[in-house]
């Protein structure tokens, strides 16, 4: 396939934006093994994000941690994740998710060091307690706009903290000093072709903003011009939000539609000269507690970040 590794929205968004030779260049990168030095990346980790598909066709964006070990890959074709070795909260869409759906998008990051590698494709949860991903692609993405923060698991003896989940759907009773506060959130989307991935996107606090009473939108900074999120919006708006809130120890999860906002007016430079955002319908949310073990240190933001201005 001559545009291999790119599907038709992916094409088209490149296009659009005018990258298309860009994307060709780092497309280059994916991969349908995970390399020997990602191997070990792998194993030093000790959180991953998850995209999900629920039974309503809803995406999810789910974090998991666990001690350093517990994600591992011995052949390169396959991403393993001992969840007897992960802080598993079953409240999270993800697993009656996993359960059901046969395929899976992820992203290992490591804010400390920037670093981030995405592995997508087919998914297992098998009767050991282990969730298999057969590597389809796995490649390195942009370091810009990560938060540094060094996240450490203290134990596995408590594996959640009892706090009640607080579901939701208009956000106005969502937790607003999540959103004003955010510097990093994840996105998960698929594409018509059946693949799901989840993607980071960072700022400075105040970067997500709330725009209606169930919208919120977030500006598009220049990447690595693949397009993997915008290009999956082409084929379907179904998009999923995790947005960790260290400070108070929360994870708010949304899942609802978003659309691409082209050639917008922006004189305070909030894209970073893109002039692109992404606007999210959000139809339902739900914020569960952080693990009660887990540490997360804020080192600094990211010096590529754009300024976040007031509205």
């Amino acid at each position: 396939m001559t545009n291999a590794p790119f599907h038709s929205g992916e094409l088209a968004v490149q296009e659009r934006a005018g990258e298309a030779a860009i994307a060709r260049r780092n497309g280059s990168a994916v991969s349908s093994k995970v390399t020997g030095g990602a191997r070990l990346f792998l194993a030093q980790q000790p959180m991953i994000v998850l995209s999900s598909l629920d039974e309503e066709s809803a995406m999810w964006a789910s974090i998991v941690f666990g001690r350093p070990g517990f994600l591992s890959s011995q052949d390169g074709a396959h991403l393993d994740i001992d969840l007897n070795r992960a802080l598993v909260d079953p409240r999270d869409p993800l697993w009656a998710n996993a359960g059901r759906e046969k395929r899976l998008g992820s992203l290992v990051i490591e804010l400390g060091s920037r670093r981030r590698i995405r592995i997508n494709g087919p998914a297992h949860l098998e009767e050991n307690n282990h969730l298999r991903i057969d590597v389809e692609e796995s490649f390195p993405a942009c370091p810009k706009y990560i938060t540094r923060r060094h996240v450490r698991i203290t134990s596995l003896e408590t594996a959640v903290d009892d706090g009640a989940p607080a579901p939701g759907a208009g956000l106005f009773e969502a937790p607003f000093a999540t959103f004003s506060n955010a510097d990093t959130m994840f996105v998960a989307t698929r594409s018509d072709e059946g693949g799901y991935d989840v993607s980071h996107r960072g700022g400075l606090p105040g970067f997500v903003k709330v725009t209606g009473p169930l919208t919120i939108q977030w500006p598009e900074y220049p990447g690595n011009s693949m397009f993997n999120t915008l290009g999956n919006l082409v084929h379907n708006p179904e998009a999923g939000l995790a947005i960790p809130d260290f400070e108070r120890s929360r994870i708010l999860q949304l899942t609802g539609s978003a659309v691409t906002l082209w050639d917008q007016s922006d004189p305070a430079n909030k894209t970073g000269g893109t002039r692109r955002f992404v606007e999210m319908t959000v139809a339902r949310w739900q914020e569960l507690p952080l693990p009660s073990n887990l540490r997360a240190e804020f080192l600094d933001y990211s010096p590529f970040n754009p300024p976040v201005v007031a509205p």
